[in-house]
């Protein structure tokens, strides 16, 4: 298909191959987009030592060059990629989706093309998924074949039980102490305070923390119709209404919803990311690309 026509969510949920979707996404649209926002941590400044036939020349000190006409390379007391964890919510609530891609068709197809960018530059990606508790875990690896296991994982991936969120990010706080970026999928149909607890956990130990929360068009907008009946996906509580009735105070509800996290992730510099499952999967990715390399 051409590139183009990727760029819609319903156009990439016909593409069963999740590892096809990424590449896809990623080299169909990203291709020439800059550089990556991500970094690996490298680096303390240890010492100088003299050029050897072979040596990457991006380590080479130029101003030590100009001053003494010598080559010299720097090196570091250490230096890494960058490791990252993808956290998906793969609850019963991400299963809902008014159109033909559900919540959790949405965010996996970001999340198989955010693994796919970072393994690009050999940084080293794992997996976390959850629901009421901790269901699965990948451990990270920079090999160039990883994208297939990792899209494997996803792409068998259903939707069931509750939502605990906050359970899965103290999980990989004990789990990861070293700094790294953690990325959730998530509709965040959570407690928020307890969430946000979490995320910050995180923060405080000093990883680089990316949230994107994916809701369905109708959850935002609330535009249904007719008479209703709703039923919770995860307690099965089925509620009957004439949704005009409280469309406005329900608007009202989950604007303040997504305001708390927008708000909170940012006092605690947490890159947070609201994407309805309407808008094109390229447009999320060009979105949060251009406002990360902004932000470098």
């Amino acid at each position: 298909m051409p590139a183009r026509e990727l760029l819609d969510p319903v156009s990439v949920a016909r593409l069963t191959n999740l590892q096809l979707k990424a590449r896809a996404l990623v080299e169909g649209f990203l291709t020439g987009l800059h550089q990556s926002p991500y970094r690996g941590f490298s680096v303390e400044f240890s010492q100088h030592r003299p050029y050897m036939p072979g040596d990457s020349l991006k380590h080479l000190d130029y101003k030590v060059l100009g001053r003494t006409g010598r080559y010299y390379i720097k090196q570091f007391a250490e230096e890494t990629n960058l490791k990252a964890f993808l956290l998906m919510d793969h609850s019963a609530s991400m299963g809902y989706g008014s159109g033909e891609v559900t919540k959790l068709d949405y965010a996996c197809a970001l999340a198989a093309a955010m693994a796919l960018l970072l393994l690009k530059q050999r940084d080293a990606v794992g997996l976390v998924t959850f629901a009421d508790a901790v269901t699965g875990v990948l451990a990270p690896k920079s090999a160039t074949g990883w994208l297939q296991p990792l899209a494997a994982h996803l792409q068998h991936l259903q939707p069931s039980g509750g939502t605990a969120v906050s359970s899965a990010l103290f999980d990989i706080a004990e789990r990861v102490t070293r700094r790294g970026l953690v990325v959730l999928f998530s509709d965040l149909f959570d407690d928020p305070e307890a969430t946000l607890a979490g995320l910050r956990a995180l923060r405080h130990i000093g990883h680089d923390v990316i949230v994107f929360q994916i809701l369905d068009p109708l959850e935002v907008s609330f535009a249904f119709r007719r008479d209703s009946r709703f039923q919770d996906l995860e307690t099965r509580q089925v509620i009957s209404t004439r949704p005009w009735h409280i469309r406005d105070a329900y608007r009202d509800e989950m604007r303040r919803f997504v305001d708390q996290y927008r708000l909170r992730c940012r006092e605690r510099m947490i890159d947070y990311h609201m994407f309805t499952t309407d808008v094109s999967y390229g447009m999320a990715l060009f979105e949060f690309l251009d406002r990360r390399r902004r932000l470098m």
